[in-house]
């Protein structure tokens, strides 16, 4: 298996385990605190890391991690929860989906990469097929939400790209604690804002649950992302986030007992060869 094989699988991950957090938001999270979820998946995740590596931002690294913390997680986060509540989720995922297309775009601009045609023609394929996998024929449209939903697209997509543009002198655990502290700081007081005061009882599902998110789909998951943006092409990279709504339907099919439709297999199809098809590309260019 090839370094960059390794890289990719690993980097893989990361979307993986974010599309495990729908499930566990509705299954073990208090009703109706997204924000609060935001908040307690980032912060302390981002607190821990700092700590553990016990290294500060210098320079101008201050506000470069500041600004991509805002980008990755704060922005990023605060705008997806405008969008999943405004849109059916099959709308806010598919919108989401443009994601590596953004990248690629961006990529030209800021990082003077070449977008071919194969990766625009994989990125379409990409997102027609998780409209098939999540999209729903009576999805209603909000323009306040599918404004949400693109801004998400597009700040996580500038995060992504300025990532790469700006490489951390620090190890890589230091670095994504920044952006994890960072973007949770953001989000704390709107969380307080919009949804008042934390509960003041959690029980052990909870508890379990934000735990999970945190040190998991945070800590864990953000450093295998942020090692993968080091390692990789960003635009190979933004094709995984096509891994998430993915592993959101089978966990949904698995556990939740939700029925899996022909079209929603021929989607999960799609997003396959357009993964396949956007990391040889990236490799055949490389070779």
């Amino acid at each position: 298996m090839s370094n960059r094989l390794k890289s990719v699988l690993v980097t893989a991950l990361a979307p993986a385990v974010w599309g495990s957090t729908y499930l566990v938001t509705t299954e073990f999270l208090p009703p109706d605190r997204p924000l609060l979820a935001a908040v307690v998946r980032a912060l302390p995740a981002g607190l821990l890391l700092v700590a553990l590596t016990r290294r500060l931002p210098q320079g101008e690294w201050w506000w470069r991690a500041t600004l991509l913390g805002a980008l990755n997680i704060g922005a990023f986060f605060a705008l997806l929860f405008v969008g999943a509540y405004r849109l059916p989720g099959g709308v806010a995922a598919t919108i989401g989906a443009a994601q590596p297309l953004l990248v690629g775009l961006l990529a030209v601009g800021l990082l003077g990469e070449r977008l071919t045609a194969r990766t625009a023609a994989a990125a379409v394929a990409g997102m027609a097929g998780v409209s098939l996998l999540v999209l729903r024929a009576d999805a209603q449209l909000d323009a306040v939400g599918v404004a949400a939903a693109v801004g998400s697209a597009v700040v996580m997509a500038l995060g992504v790209v300025l990532s790469k543009r700006w490489p951390s002198p620090a190890p890589l655990l230091a670095s994504t604690g920044w952006q994890l502290t960072a973007g949770g700081l953001l989000l704390l007081p709107l969380a307080l804002v919009v949804e008042g005061a934390p509960p003041s009882s959690l029980s052990a599902e909870n508890v379990a649950g934000y735990a999970y998110l945190s040190l998991v789909g945070a800590a864990l998951a953000y450093a295998l992302w942020f090692r993968g943006i080091r390692e990789l092409s960003p635009t190979s990279v933004s094709f995984l986030v096509l891994l998430s709504p993915l592993v959101a339907t089978a966990l949904g099919w698995l556990e939740l007992d939700q029925q899996l439709t022909p079209l929603q297999a021929l989607g999960a199809l799609i997003v396959l060869a357009s993964l396949v098809a956007a990391q040889t590309q990236n490799r055949s260019r490389r070779s």
